[in-house]
């Protein structure tokens, strides 16, 4: 799934009034912190996440995630990233063409 640079755009307008709902913290992406990511995906859609670490390491992390997941990374500013996976069963955000 590749999203268009409309529907970034869109996206990135509904992230600002999001907070993060996940941080992931010294331990790391443990299995439980990829769980809640996956859970919080399928109920919202749309997910802020707090990347508490150094540049080199929320890269990594960012790009494991959006692997492990199949989400599609939106922007990253910081140590927040926000991704988006759309749910095939009951669909929250109307995306534009």
């Amino acid at each position: 799934m590749s999203l268009t640079n409309r529907q970034v755009k869109y996206l990135r307008g509904l992230t600002h009034q999001l907070h993060p709902v996940v941080t992931v913290g010294d331990k790391g992406l443990t299995e439980n912190v990829m769980a809640e990511i996956a859970l919080a995906l399928d109920h919202h859609e749309l997910v802020k996440i707090k990347l508490r670490a150094d540049r080199e390491t929320r890269a990594a992390w960012s790009e494991q995630i959006a692997a492990r997941s199949g989400a599609e990374k939106v922007h990253a500013i910081g140590q927040v990233v926000c991704y988006y996976r759309k749910n095939p069963e009951k669909a929250v955000i109307a995306m534009p063409e």
